[in-house]
């Protein structure tokens, strides 16, 4: 028991993150039907500028706490204007062409922002500092730390925010509105580059939190980290729903509950084989599944074709 506890602990936190990740996929859909394979690029920016100001603060003599605080700050403020650009000069300018076409612009910014890292924060491994202190707790025989504590309260935090924006402000409203029908929302006043702007910057600001996250969690950030991750943020979206607020958060605490129990109990069964370090077999298993037999995802949301 104490066994399934931690994994679901484990999950749960991993799943928080990738639940983040996946509502800036799933609003960027949502509004102009484009997949933003670049998005877990931006994760990895969140995570490499906050790195950068976090230990250059600290360095200077700034207590390690207000230096993260400064460092999530700044990692929000450029994943913003990274997420405002993407759409301003990469995506605003393809509107209207072949579904293709933006497709392919995203995986280009994709390695454009890969490179742009390397040549920035080099290729090796960085040490992200510890934000928090390292305390342990324990329920049941299952273990977890204040960090995936702060993770899983964070994310929620930040979901919920979402949550009241989209259904309880104005500019939530012309999202709706603009997901809905672009053209009858435009002639209703609704200014819809606008709109499909905040969307990018919202889902931005979320990836830089998620960012900063991944590297509290695992101490460690690389120009190449926003790949997989993003994958399998738009492996959750696709599980929950593309399209679908509630369906990305479920979709993402799903499939983290799926990789932890995967690689716990399937990894034991097959003596260690398909164990952590195979952990990514079980996302992608899971996306071919609701490809093939539930393409609109558990919450069954349906998008028009819009390029």
């Amino acid at each position: 028991m104490d066994i399934f506890l931690q994994q679901i602990i484990n999950g749960l936190v991993q799943g928080s993150i990738y639940a983040l990740v996946a509502l800036g996929y799933t609003m960027v859909y949502g509004i102009m039907g484009l997949i933003n394979f670049a998005h877990g690029e931006v994760v990895m920016i969140g995570a490499l500028v906050s790195i950068t100001v976090t230990s250059t603060l600290a360095a200077a003599g700034m207590p390690i706490g207000l230096a993260g605080l400064f460092g999530l700050v700044a990692a929000i403020l450029v994943c913003m204007a990274l997420g405002w650009s993407l759409e301003r000069i990469a995506y605003r300018p393809l509107r209207g062409s072949p579904r293709l076409t933006p497709l392919i612009t995203a995986i280009g910014m994709s390695i454009v922002l890969q490179n742009l890292a390397m040549i920035i924060w080099g290729r090796n491994y960085l040490t992200f500092p510890p934000l928090l202190p390292k305390v342990n707790f324990e329920v049941a025989g299952a273990h977890f730390t204040l960090v995936q504590v702060a993770i899983v309260l964070l994310s929620a935090a930040m979901m919920s925010g979402l949550v009241f924006l989209v259904y309880r402000t104005k500019l939530g409203m012309a999202m709706r509105a603009t997901a809905q029908n672009p053209a009858v929302a435009s002639l209703m006043g609704v200014n819809i580059n606008r709109v499909i702007a905040a969307a990018f910057v919202v889902g931005s600001a979320l990836a830089a939190v998620a960012g900063v996250m991944v590297g509290s969690y695992y101490e460690i950030a690389h120009y190449q980290m926003g790949f997989m991750l993003g994958l399998k943020a738009f492996t959750a979206a696709v599980l929950g729903g593309i399209g679908n607020l509630a369906g990305a958060m479920a979709g993402g605490v799903l499939l983290g509950v799926i990789e932890a129990l995967g690689a716990g109990y399937i990894g034991d069964l097959t003596g260690g084989f398909l164990g952590s370090h195979y952990q990514d077999i079980f996302a992608f298993v899971v996306l071919i599944g609701v490809l093939m037999f539930k393409p609109s995802g558990l919450f069954g949301e349906k998008t028009g074709d819009r390029a």
